[in-house]
């Protein structure tokens, strides 16, 4: 059996490749995968090499599947055939994989592209437990694409109030007031700083979440940030941040800041703000199916996995109007 998957055999190249598919192993599962989630600011820059980005090639791209199992080896209860499961296997039609290594997805009512983006939430999440916010505290979340749009909508979860969302881009802050911030602001509107001061009552954030990627963002961020503010760097940041004055713009306004690289967390047991990458996904699974969590607003493009070049091609692009791509696969099963 053959399956497809997409394959960047070097920098800015975009290829799907046919693959042989092993033997299923005694112990293991065929899955078929129903569609894949492009995280577009980490892929974008690890197929363009951007700095902090290891550009190796070739690679196989992808961390957020959805896929049903469709054969079984001969020491695995038959019973998981057509049941639905969530992984970080790339963007392939097919994989074979432990069971153990899969997260079930109860619901069949769920579609599957609403709960492939569990993973990118999960991200999302660690970034916004390390900002420990109480009942009541105002945040600002820097960045509305769409790690930021769901830091947004978690943030609110947590119990922040008011809820400040930032960009660059009109179509995107709208989106945001779509799904929930109290506020929406340009940074590159004069009155940014009185905006702000407004709907924090003169104080400033309590929390600050960086969701760009982008140098001057931290920048942005710190000067945002009100005094004994906490302010969680969870984008990826592609270069370094020029002419930080530490004294003026972290020391003497007492901020905490938090470095929040998904990469960051305990392998075995979760504690109070720092779960494991497991518990987080299992949860935005349950808050996706449950419809406590709205994804379906993110979605802006679709895609069948064989057209993935043209949705790189996007990315690579780099459209505001881009933010939830899903690849389909295996739209018979």
């Amino acid at each position: 059996m053959k399956g497809q998957r997409v394959i960047w055999p070097s920098r800015a190249n975009v290829d799907i490749e046919e693959f042989e598919l092993p033997t299923i192993p005694d112990d293991e599962v065929l899955v078929a995968s129903e569609c894949t989630l492009i995280s577009p600011g980490t892929e974008r820059a690890f197929l363009l090499g951007l700095p902090n980005a290891r550009g190796r090639y070739p690679s196989r791209p992808g961390y957020s599947n959805i896929g049903k199992v469709i054969e079984v080896g001969k020491d695995v209860n038959q019973d998981l055939v057509g049941k639905r499961f969530a992984s970080t296997h790339g963007h392939t039609s097919h994989f074979i994989a432990n069971p153990g290594h899969l997260l079930k997805i109860e619901s069949t009512d769920v579609p599957a592209e609403e709960v492939v983006f569990y993973n990118l939430s999960a991200i999302a999440l660690q970034g916004v437990r390390k900002a420990r916010i109480e009942l009541g505290e105002s945040t600002l979340v820097i960045g509305q694409g769409l790690i930021g749009l769901l830091a947004l909508q978690l943030s609110k979860l947590s119990g922040a109030v008011p809820v400040i969302a930032a960009d660059l881009t009109d179509s995107r802050l709208e989106l945001s007031k779509e799904i929930g911030a109290d506020y929406t602001l340009n940074p590159e509107d004069n009155d940014f700083p009185k905006q702000l001061a407004a709907a924090t009552m003169n104080k400033g954030p309590i929390v600050v979440i960086e969701a760009t990627g982008h140098p001057d963002a931290i920048t942005t961020a710190m000067h945002a940030a009100g005094r004994g503010a906490r302010v969680v760097l969870l984008a990826s940041t592609r270069g370094e941040t020029p002419n930080v004055n530490f004294y003026r713009d972290v020391h003497k306004k007492g901020l905490i800041l938090y470095g929040a690289h998904n990469s960051i967390r305990p392998r075995q047991e979760s504690s109070a703000n720092f779960w494991t990458s497991e518990d987080d996904c299992r949860l935005m699974i349950s808050l996706i199916s449950e419809e406590r969590f709205n994804v379906t607003p993110l979605i802006s493009h679709r895609f069948s996995g064989q057209d993935a070049p043209e949705a790189y091609q996007l990315l690579m692009e780099w459209n505001p109007g881009l933010l939830g791509v899903v690849l389909q696969w295996n739209n018979e099963i």
